[in-house]
């Protein structure tokens, strides 16, 4: 569309309420500097622009349901006429919004140029990210290995998924009033909910409890002495939930055992800069392991893959699976351990055959590997 871009306005998370803006957690020195001759990039809204508070809020400046993955030729013919017409315009929301299939290959290169090198955390934060990798690697005395695993149990997260988890009567009908009183659409009158939980289960779409994911851990091989980084939130259930796993995996820590109170406190201004600490520290992993789908652990595995990482070991669970062999009362732990087994043989992070509307950030194969 030959348009310039305004820095990126982060979205506001409903779950986080996180106020965190694009300059906060990148260094837009070095996203300007190295897009330079691909797009033209500027740090603020012109001054000659007025309606600076309204842009976000105009109906006339804003260009709202854009289709999922939509072909290139979209925005020529519905975008670049309404950007030429108004001067500026914000477009939102923006994951997903443009195809991968049938756009110019120079476009899903520059994707990567952007993914993968041009956004940078700040200093302060990667600096943070290489003490808390190195204290992981020391903290038996001596070099090892160690796995990261993002648990994404927070409350947000299970609310969200619609799924049913084990736990007290007092606990699920908080947890009904929580969805009820987040996403009152959804819930309806929350009749229809068992069947959509059990369905969602079958399906692979719920994640993963603590217990369950230290379960298939061991099956794989892992004894306790793993050293195990966790990234996540705080987990809905708290030390009771994840007692299970940490009794399996008593070496188990997050970023808060790793450093004092004060090296963490300018981090916890920013929920995001707290997550983008996780996301290096995961990224630095020898093994890493999802429990859950999201744009984090699909950029952790897709920046592994592209870096050639991916001869470190990236678990994707099959949670269909797994909740049909869970479900199992009947089935003998040797074949339970054989099944998981062979089960994952493939899900360890190797590059994956493309399909149409596949995640570029999670798989970026052809399109994506010349880093010239």
């Amino acid at each position: 569309m030959n348009a310039t871009l305004i820095l990126p306005v982060l979205k506001q998370d409903q779950i986080w309420k996180d106020q965190t803006k694009f300059e906060d957690i990148f260094d837009v020195d070095h996203f300007i500097n190295y897009l330079k001759e691909d797009v033209r990039i500027v740090r603020d809204i012109p001054d000659w622009f007025t309606e600076k508070d309204e842009l976000f809020t105009s109906i006339k400046r804003t260009v709202k349901n854009v289709p999922k993955y939509a072909s290139a030729q979209f925005y020529i013919d519905n975008v670049f006429p309404r950007i030429k017409e108004k001067k500026i315009m914000s477009i939102k929301p923006f994951v997903d919004r443009l195809g991968y299939d049938n756009v110019p290959m120079e476009i899903n290169r520059l994707r990567c140029r952007v993914n993968y090198h041009a956004l940078k955390f700040l200093p302060d934060i990667e600096e943070m990210a290489d003490k808390l990798a190195t204290r992981m690697r020391n903290r038996t005395g001596s070099l090892n290995p160690y796995m990261a695993l993002h648990l994404r149990f927070e409350k947000g997260m299970v609310g969200l998924s619609f799924c049913d988890f084990a736990g007290t009567r007092e606990e699920k009908a908080m947890m009904a009033t929580y969805r009820q009183q987040q996403w009152p659409r959804r819930y309806k009158n929350g009749s229809h909910l068992w069947s959509l939980a059990l369905e969602k289960r079958k399906e692979g779409r719920c994640p993963l409890e603590p217990g369950e994911i230290g379960i298939i851990l061991r099956e794989m091989g892992y004894t306790k002495e793993t050293q195990i980084y966790v990234a996540s939130g705080q987990v809905y259930g708290g030390n009771n939930r994840m007692a299970p796993l940490r009794n399996m995996f008593p070496n188990l820590v997050s970023k808060e055992d790793l450093a004092s109170k004060e090296e963490m406190e300018p981090f916890k201004k920013h929920v995001t800069s707290l997550a983008a600490l996780d996301f290096l520290v995961c990224l630095k992993s020898d093994v890493f392991v999802m429990t859950h789908g999201g744009n984090f652990a699909k950029l952790i595995i897709g920046y592994r893959r592209y870096m050639g990482r991916h001869r470190l070991k990236s678990i994707k669970p099959d949670k269909g699976l797994m909740s049909k062999f869970f479900g199992d009362p009947y089935m003998p732990w040797a074949t339970f351990v054989e099944n998981v087994m062979i089960t994952h043989e493939t899900r360890t992070g190797l590059p994956e055959s493309t399909f149409p509307h596949y995640d570029l950030w999670e798989n970026p194969l052809t399109p994506c590997m010349c880093r010239a």
